[in-house]
């Protein structure tokens, strides 16, 4: 497969409603919504001023083209940039960016825009909640991770030394632009990155949009109209589920899928990208999350099977031996583990599913079965 992903000629546009009351937001996705987003921005927020952070790769590709949006909509902007990376998800560069915001005036009603992938968001949507006790904020995902699930849903954060994700807020943004255009541009190992968390979506609610990859996903990586449907079914998927329980007290909790291995891999590799970047985590820890399972007697091995067959189809790494180097033992995985958000009064909580399309909260999960079953997964 090329080292990009090819164009499409057109596709339609869509739009998903994230209904949370006052704080209720659309997500549009197409086609050229870089080149239309001044438009976009002003329709939500007319008269504001703008601050625009993007990663230097991102701002290399696409900012020319969004700040050219903004004159011409006759915003006035400022645009300040981070390192590409997970690393940048740090104290440090939360600092930073906090006092570049306030630095450049801007007031408690104008806005913050993240242009980027998953980290600008996450970092940005912190920098939005924080800064003058909250600033309006706009995401412009340019990664389809960032496009199916970092955008959507108002989790905003940096990373600590204890695990992933563990500081930061809810904080919902006023408006999403989800341009499936700027995929095009997408490195492969990206774009498969991001299409971990299209697979999770049928995986943990939606058998029929699981059949529906198993058919398509050459076409949402040719870049066809399937791209654009999936993008938005996937975003549907997590806004369903957002506006039934935005704080993640209950049902929302269903979106980590694969995520609590996936992101004590993570930090087991030190956000090491070379080694492992998100998607690649979620699909080794959703492949973990179905074992598990299985294990557990919740699936037969044939379910197991479909679900590897698919990532691996794809080219996604579904075993801890496909990441390079050495990995921590079990115990060190576990110690991570203890350190998840979904982690009540000591008590670890699972992503487990009973076949394809119910997934469930499992609280209360035997630590002994957990590291035996890793113990297991680690051996050569």
């Amino acid at each position: 497969m090329a080292d990009t992903i090819a164009a499409p000629a057109t596709s339609d546009r869509n739009t998903v409603r994230v209904d949370l009351d006052t704080r209720s937001y659309d997500i549009k996705i197409g086609r050229g919504l870089i080149e239309t987003a001044g438009a976009e921005i002003v329709s939500v927020l007319p008269g504001a001023r703008l601050c625009v952070i993007a990663d230097k790769t991102v701002a290399g590709l696409h900012l020319d083209a969004f700040s050219t949006s903004l004159d011409a909509a006759g915003i006035v902007h400022t645009v300040l940039t981070v390192p590409a990376g997970e690393s940048t998800k740090c104290f440090r560069e939360f600092e930073r960016l906090c006092d570049d915001v306030l630095a450049t005036r801007l007031e408690r009603g104008d806005a913050i825009v993240a242009l980027g992938g998953g980290v600008v968001g996450d970092l940005a949507g912190f920098v939005a909640s924080a800064t003058r006790r909250g600033m309006a904020f706009v995401q412009v995902p340019t990664t389809l991770l960032a496009q199916v699930d970092s955008s959507v849903g108002g989790k905003t954060g940096i990373n600590s030394r204890h695990g992933k994700n563990l500081i930061g807020a809810f904080y919902q943004p006023v408006l999403v632009l989800a341009d499936t255009a700027v995929l095009d541009t997408l490195p492969i190992r990206d774009f498969r990155s991001g299409y971990a968390e299209v697979a999770k979506y049928g995986l943990l609610g939606d058998a029929d949009f699981f059949d529906w990859l198993e058919v398509n996903w050459k076409a949402i990586f040719a870049g066809g109209p399937e791209r654009d449907e999936a993008v938005a079914r996937s975003c549907q998927a997590k806004a369903d589920i957002v506006a039934a329980d935005e704080l993640e007290a209950g049902q929302r909790a269903l979106l980590n899928l694969g995520h609590t291995f996936g992101h004590a891999l993570e930090s087991a590799v030190s956000y090491e990208t070379e080694r492992l970047v998100h998607g690649e985590g979620v699909s080794i820890g959703t492949m973990l999350a179905h074992e598990f399972s299985a294990r557990l007697g919740l699936i037969g091995e044939d379910t197991v099977m479909r679900v590897h067959r698919h990532l691996t189809a794809v080219g996604l790494p579904v075993r801890l031996q496909d990441i390079p180097g050495q990995l921590p033992g079990a115990e060190t995985f576990m110690d991570i583990i203890a350190q998840d958000k979904k982690v009540s009064r000591g008590s670890l909580t699972f992503i487990l599913t009973r076949g394809i399309g119910h997934a469930f909260v499992e609280k209360g999960v035997d630590p002994a079965i957990v590291t035996e079953f890793l113990k297991e997964k680690l051996e050569p």
